[in-house]
């Protein structure tokens, strides 16, 4: 588990760097759009929507972006129909990585991935490859503050989470997909600072990579993350954080 909250973590700070160059709004546009053609427009009875919404928010994305894409997916205004698409394959050291992208040419996007697994030492998979090795999860990290262990595990298991974890200088919230936003509610009208609330594909088991297959694992990981199809992309394995830190 530990591989898995260092990854999203760094991830997640470099979060401001990505911003710039579109690639944050590129993908949450393109999740507005499908949560929005899946489940309708309206957020209030569109849990998958009102999560994505509150992402862009987040991400200062202008209302007037979110509204044009909100209307795309339900029709009222033209534009590109995305198809929600997973891909497995394994990386060095068999490491697994699950990823999920929306394409409008899937032909397009699986020659495209399949070349970046094979130059960065992984290769593709048949789907249900590694898919069971993860559980699709909520997943919220908690800055630690005026609210102890005890406060956070209280107010989360009361609002329907699993499982609360100490990770250095954040807590780690665990909860089933469709108690996500529940949970993110709770610890918002108790002034819980987030800095991070997604559904996440979360590794059963952690293989410990060190060394250059875990420098070729990062290089992989950022080569898939970079692919303008690709929404997220998880994998199994605990990278030494100093080797995450260089990547």
């Amino acid at each position: 588990m530990s591989g898995h909250s260092k990854w999203h973590s760094i991830k997640h700070k470099k979060g401001a760097a990505d911003a710039k160059r579109g690639r944050v709004f590129t993908r949450l546009i393109k999740e507005l759009s499908v949560a929005a053609r899946q489940g309708g427009g309206d957020p209030s009875m569109n849990p998958r929507l009102r999560t994505v919404i509150s992402a862009a928010q987040a991400a200062n994305m202008p209302k007037d972006n979110i509204t044009k894409a909100i209307q795309r997916g339900t029709g009222e205004l033209p534009g590109v129909t995305y198809e929600e698409v997973t891909y497995e394959g394994y990386g060095p050291g068999g490491v697994a990585i699950y990823v999920e992208a929306l394409t409008d040419n899937k032909n397009r996007t699986v020659a495209e991935l399949r070349h970046l697994f094979s130059k960065n030492s992984g290769n593709l998979a048949e789907n249900g490859s590694v898919a069971w090795m993860f559980h699709r999860k909520g997943y919220i990290i908690v800055e630690k503050g005026v609210h102890n262990e005890d406060d956070i595990l209280l107010l989360a298991l009361d609002a329907g989470a699993e499982d609360v974890r100490e990770d250095g200088e954040n807590f780690e919230v665990f909860t089933p997909p469709d108690k996500l936003e529940a949970v993110k509610e709770t610890f918002e009208k108790n002034a819980v600072k987030i800095t991070l609330a997604e559904v996440q594909m979360i590794p059963q088991n952690a293989v410990h990579l060190t060394g250059k297959p875990a420098h070729q694992c990062v290089g992989l990981m950022e080569a898939i993350e970079e692919h303008e199809d690709v929404q997220k992309v998880w994998m199994n394995a605990d990278l030494d954080p100093s080797v995450l830190e260089a990547g």
